[in-house]
This record gives C-alpha cells, sequence and structure tokens, in this order.
C-alpha cells in the first residue's frame, strides 16, 4: 500500500535523538494509529507502551528486541513486531523510511 485513504495528519513531528529520528502520526477513522517516519543512521532505543509492526519502506537497518539478542537485518518491505511495554533497539545503516502500526 503506498497511500493512506481518509485519515487525519497530525501536523506537529514526533522528534527524538536531537533530530535524527522524525516521524508524522496518521489517525484511521476506526482510531487506529500508524506513524510515518525516518531515521538517520545511527543507534537509537525505543520503549514501547503498546505493540508495534514496523515496516521499513526503504533503506536498511539492523534491530535488537533484547539487548542480549544478536541484531537481526531489515531491509526494504521488511517487517518485524515489538511486544508492549518493552523496547527494542534499532541501527539504521543509511537513512531508514519506515512505518509504524499501533496494534
Amino acid at each position: 500500500m503506498s497511500t493512506f485513504d481518509q485519515v487525519s495528519v497530525v501536523i506537529e513531528a514526533n522528534i527524538y535523538f536531537d533530530g535524527k529520528v522524525t516521524s508524522r502520526s496518521i489517525l484511521f477513522p476506526d482510531g487506529s494509529k500508524k506513524t510515518l517516519g525516518i531515521l538517520l543512521p545511527g543507534e537509537y532505543h525505543f520503549n514501547t507502551d503498546a505493540p508495534e509492526h514496523m515496516k521499513i519502506i526503504s533503506g536498511v537497518a539492523e534491530y535488537r528486541l533484547d539487548e542480549n539478542d544478536d541484531w537481526k537485518t531489515v531491509k526494504q518491505d521488511g517487517e518485524f513486531n515489538v511486544s508492549g511495554n518493552s523496547s527494542f533497539d534499532i541501527r539504521a545503516l543509511d537513512i531508514v523510511d519506515y512505518c509504524c502500526s499501533f496494534l
């Protein structure tokens, strides 16, 4: 899917890590939410409230769901899930365009 129809977009950006990670929130009529964002090259740690589904639109990243896990590579059209009330690390190897769905 390359477009979302009949949605609302929150104008204010979510800005993290001194502007190296940015996203915009997309709100759907059914109450669901997604964010569309960009990761600049670097390594980042995120905490989650709700479960998340991450889809990489373009670029290459590595992620780990637990600091004791091995890093896994994810690239264009790759996906991974993160449990709610947890955290994950992500390392952008180049500029990464992503879509995060809150489950």
